[in-house]
């Protein structure tokens, strides 16, 4: 079964107690229980895989992470859950967060974008459902309002003020701006929202864009004063459809194989400095 030296582990300045994970699909049977076409490490329990392979896929994950990793009914939207010890899997939300020890925030994709937030102080961490609906739905500036106002309340007395809250971000794989093409639908939604947003698309045939969402995600960060971003940079190795040997990719298996697995972004707290 594969393990965190097989996964991709963030690269970000986030303090030592925070801790991250991005799960891949694995490369043979002996990396997950899955069979063909959601092989080997899905962790999708809606998507038409065997039950009994799920389960193991996610005991496994947990047994890897040392918490339980609380996986949500993600629809695309806003919600944001702050997550418990009596939190069940299959809460209806598109982010998670959370200030204490003891459990995962953890969001599914196979081409979606998946956010991990965390402070300077590793004081809380989020992880946010960053798919173009969400995204500009304003998944991450609701997700970003709940931090701060989680760490204001659980440390009042610290740094509580927005502007002194310094926030850090780590962006996930997700489906490329080579592979991404979206009708002229989803490009005027993010320019209604921010004329910056046109840098973030490119003519496509028939009239339709190639959409970059790290790109599109990385400025919906800035404009909330989030500015250490890190993570997926918008090349090809970060590409779910291009990196079909690493990753689940939707919009790369549905149509040809009828369905794709989904992989894991989990963030959480092993302690809390101070």
């Amino acid at each position: 079964m594969p393990g965190p030296a097989n996964w991709l582990v963030p690269d970000w300045p986030a303090p030592g107690h925070v801790r991250a994970v991005f799960t891949t699909r694995g490369t043979s049977p002996r990396d997950g229980a899955s069979a063909a076409p959601r092989d080997f490490f899905n962790l999708g329990d809606h998507v038409g895989d065997a039950p009994g392979a799920v389960a193991a896929n996610r005991a496994h994950l947990q047994a890897s992470l040392g918490v339980r990793p609380v996986f949500l009914q993600q629809v695309h939207g806003t919600e944001v859950l702050e997550i418990a010890p009596a939190t069940p899997d299959g809460a209806t939300a598109d982010a998670a967060l959370m200030a204490a020890p003891g459990l995962a925030c953890t969001i599914m994709v196979a081409d979606c974008l998946a956010v991990l937030l965390t402070d300077a102080q590793g004081r809380a961490v989020a992880a946010a459902h960053a798919g173009w609906r969400g995204l500009a739905a304003g998944v991450l500036e609701r997700t970003l309002e709940r931090f701060r106002a989680l760490v204001g309340a659980e440390y009042a007395g610290a740094a509580t003020k927005k502007e002194a809250i310094e926030l850090i971000a780590w962006l996930s794989p997700c489906i490329g701006p080579r592979a991404f093409e979206v009708g002229p639908e989803v490009r005027q939604a993010f320019v209604d929202h921010s004329a910056d947003a046109v840098a973030c698309f490119a003519p496509a045939a028939g009239g339709k864009y190639l959409a970059n969402l790290p790109a599109l995600a990385r400025q919906r960060l800035a404009a909330c004063g989030v500015h250490r971003i890190h993570g997926n940079d918008s090349g090809a190795a970060w590409c779910t459809v291009a990196q079909g040997g690493r990753y689940f990719s939707h919009r790369r298996d549905h149509a040809r194989l009828g369905s794709s697995g989904r992989m894991a972004a989990c963030v959480w707290l092993e302690g809390r400095a101070g």
